[in-house]
């Protein structure tokens, strides 16, 4: 079975950084996408960075030159480098990938994976 764990998460006094990474694995045949995303009570999640295979990006307009996406493919992990953190970014970061995933006799279409979330708290 597919899994995403994250790790990284914690208490980070403004203008601090943090460096969030997250780890597929499980039966994966390939990985489209892999990215992160934040939520905080009551508001809908929110896309904060993606990185593809072939290594374009995208960043959310707030995070845009303090956060910095990337990946090793090899380990089928994504990273978020965090800086010049602000009490905004608070919330729970959600790992996220978009792979296909293989048995013995087939390959599967693209499927959405989410981690079990990493709380990144920016407080003085």
């Amino acid at each position: 079975q597919v899994q995403l764990v994250e790790s990284g998460g914690g208490l980070v006094q403004p203008g601090g950084s943090l460096r969030l990474s997250c780890a597929a694995s499980g039966s994966i045949f390939s990985i489209n996408a892999m990215g992160w995303y934040r939520q905080v009570p009551v508001k809908q999640r929110e896309l904060v960075a993606v990185i593809t295979s072939g290594g374009s990006t995208n960043y959310a307009e707030s995070v845009k030159g303090r956060f910095t996406i990337s990946r090793d493919n090899a380990k089928n992990t994504v990273y978020l480098q965090m800086n010049r953190l602000k009490p905004e970014d608070t919330a729970v970061y959600y790992c996220n990938a978009e792979l296909r995933t293989r048995n013995i006799v087939v390959v599967s279409g693209v499927n959405t994976y989410w981690g079990q979330g990493t709380q990144v708290t920016v407080s003085s």
